[in-house]
């Protein structure tokens, strides 16, 4: 089954840089909207890592590129 370009994709992670340079993939499986909502949501905890909303690698680009946030 095809996806229909007015239905948000599935295919967007949350990934998180430490302090020490590592990247992890936290979650996946979400749309956009949802990923970039938990970006937010761990920025607003106060942790010093950075975390962004990224589409999964390989994925067709269906939506607007990732969204990195700079820690407060």
């Amino acid at each position: 089954m095809r996806h229909k370009p007015h239905e948000p994709t599935c295919d967007w992670c949350l990934l998180r840089l430490d302090d020490n340079g590592n990247e992890f993939v936290v979650s996946c499986g979400h749309t956009r909207g949802e990923a970039l909502s938990l970006a937010h949501a761990y920025q607003a905890r106060g942790h010093k890592q950075l975390y962004w909303a990224q589409q999964r690698p390989g994925a067709t680009p269906t939506e607007q590129p990732s969204l990195r946030m700079a820690p407060d």
